[in-house]
């Protein structure tokens, strides 16, 4: 026999060796009926063992899928799986067991389960010793989770899990608030001052119980006013005095001031190295706050400029928003 049939017969029988006995093994870990191995299932997640429960739930499922611990398995491997920082394939399994056990009478807890898996899909375990804002990630998983706990919410009211389902929904609606002016504020970098306007128009149309409601108002100031709709802009400038007073962007005379916005952001390269002395950013003077008699409006997503309001006059004289001799009805919070 060559050097090469020896080779080969060894390589031949260390693999068949290798089979059997790892294959004995297996037949070993998951013996036992159907009680048995949902014990020894909870046994490994008890131990904090969530790969090991997986392998014994999965078996418990294949080999018993009608059994008496069928259905609480399957309910189990959604848990195991989250555990096991496998949110895709507890999704799964959630909605697997949702379109299986409609009725069941734990159907509210997968839900939960769905829901927290979907919130946890741009976490890692660096997230524990790096902090990070979550709103400048990927926004998919998080309007994921919302839609899962508003469902919880809705359809079962009383469970016990809704109280926390509310609070994580309060949590992502802030998130996804935040994200929005995030992302406004990249377009006003860029100089797209619509796009940015329509992202600032979606937190207050949409997200406006969350605290970033007054940051979104300036961006849609901003926007609108270079985007030469004057009239939009003091809209959304009323807006803001009325819910936000306060504002650190408001002067002493009730005006809007633009110079500490434009100067963090605008700034150029040669204006940062000559320490502010060099290529300042233009810088508008201060926005008066017009009067008018009709109901304060937003700007549309898809308003032009006004040609006519060009030929305005640059700075007209307009009185200022004085609040201790105009009183207007605080947004109740």
């Amino acid at each position: 026999m060559t050097r090469i049939g020896l080779v080969a017969l060894a390589a031949c029988i260390c693999l068949s060796g290798c089979s059997l006995f790892g294959g004995s093994d297996e037949r070993e870990q998951y013996e036992g009926d159907e009680k048995a191995l949902y014990q020894s299932a909870q046994r490994s997640m008890r131990a904090g063992n969530y790969n090991d429960a997986i392998g014994r739930l999965e078996h418990l499922e294949a080999r018993y899928p009608f059994g008496r611990y069928g259905d609480q398995a399957q309910l189990e491997l959604i848990f195991a799986r989250y555990m096991a920082f496998q949110p895709d394939a507890a999704r799964s399994a959630a909605e697997r067991f949702i379109r299986l056990h409609p009725q069941h009478p734990n159907i509210d807890y997968a839900y939960y389960l769905m829901g927290l898996a979907a919130s946890t899909k741009n976490s890692s375990m660096f997230d524990r010793v790096i902090t990070s804002n979550a709103a400048k990630r990927d926004m998919s998983p998080a309007r994921e989770a919302f839609s899962d706990f508003s469902q919880l919410v809705h359809r079962f009211p009383d469970s016990e899990y809704a109280l926390d389902a509310r609070q994580r929904m309060i949590y992502l609606r802030n998130q996804l608030a935040e994200s929005e002016v995030l992302i406004a504020g990249y377009y006003m970098r860029r100089g797209a001052f619509v796009a940015a306007a329509n992202r600032a128009r979606t937190v207050v149309e949409e997200y406006s119980t969350t605290p970033v409601v007054d940051e979104a108002l300036a961006i849609l100031i901003e926007a609108n006013y270079k985007l030469g709709l004057e009239t939009y802009a003091n809209d959304a400038l009323r807006v803001l005095a009325i819910n936000y007073p306060d504002y650190d962007s408001f002067n002493n005379n009730g005006q809007y001031v633009l110079e500490q916005n434009l100067q963090n952001r605008d700034r150029s390269w040669m204006n940062l190295v000559t320490f502010g002395l060099l290529d300042r950013p233009d810088v508008p003077p201060p926005i008066s706050i017009e009067q008018p008699s009709e109901t304060p409006r937003i700007a549309p997503r898809d308003a032009q400029p006004d040609p006519q309001e060009d030929s305005a006059e640059d700075e007209p004289v307009i009185q200022a928003y004085n609040p201790t001799t105009e009183q207007y009805p605080q947004r109740s919070t």
